[in-house]
């Protein structure tokens, strides 16, 4: 059944999850586009429901196959819960993964009050690469927001995102070793860092929080020409990432 109203009930609860309260309400996020949607399911997420746009129609088959619900929509229902400028016409709604507050098993990132959910989610797809499983946020963007799914470009489905207070997140990191990351610190290129560590990654505008400034064992830099007076967060996260497991 081809549904058209974006006053449909499905489609309400969808479009929903473009904000932060209808994803807390529902334990759900949206995930975008034919590629990504095959690649949540491929990475054994919990793929809820997904839709498909009528102009998408030839993808009805291969959506029933990961998914336990489809819908067809038409293009203006569609268009009221995509999120992107312009709607690749499949969109799924996932679970959101419950991870414990817990210590980590390998080296892991402290997210330290980001607010741009495009850094947290090319962070999250820089350290699904580099081989950073665990990532902690504090008082961060949401990382199951549109924008920061899209910019991580499937991260999060490999990501293993623990939330919480920084003192709890402090408590769960206790005995590992915390690198701070800033532009005063010591040069990271001549930086070995020792046994397990924790690398963490302040406000865009603000750097890091007093509270995990003054928990870090170490802080570092990256070095730049004088007329440079910083790089996005997400860049130096990257730089930081490959250098310290050089």
């Amino acid at each position: 059944m081809l549904i058209v109203s974006k006053q449909n009930p499905a489609v309400k609860e969808l479009a929903s999850l473009k904000e932060k309260k209808g994803r807390r309400e529902r334990g759900t996020f949206l995930v975008e586009g034919d590629k990504m949607v095959s690649e949540c399911a491929a990475c054994g997420m919990e793929i809820v429901r997904i839709a498909v746009c009528e102009e998408q129609a030839e993808k009805l088959a291969r959506a029933k196959q990961i998914a336990p619900e489809v819908l067809l929509l038409g293009r203006d229902a569609f268009g009221a819960i995509s999120d992107e400028k312009t709607p690749q016409g499949v969109l799924a709604e996932v679970k959101i993964p419950k991870f414990e507050l817990a210590p980590p098993e390998g080296n892991c990132l402290l997210l330290d009050g980001l607010s741009d959910p495009a850094n947290v989610g090319a962070i999250m797809r820089t350290a699904a690469a580099a081989g950073y499983r665990e990532i902690y946020l504090a008082d961060c963007a949401d990382p199951y927001s549109p924008k920061s799914v899209r910019a991580s470009m499937s991260g999060v489905f490999f990501s293993k995102l623990m939330r919480g207070a920084r003192a709890e997140i402090l408590g769960a990191l206790r005995g590992v070793t915390l690198i701070a990351a800033d532009m005063g610190g010591e040069n990271i290129f001549s930086f070995v860092p020792q046994g397990k560590f924790c690398l963490c990654i302040g406000n865009e505008g603000n750097g890091l929080s007093d509270e995990v400034r003054s928990r870090a064992d170490r802080t570092v830099g990256i070095p730049m020409e004088k007329h440079t007076e910083s790089l996005n967060a997400a860049v130096s996260a990257g730089i930081l990432m490959y250098l310290l497991k050089r």
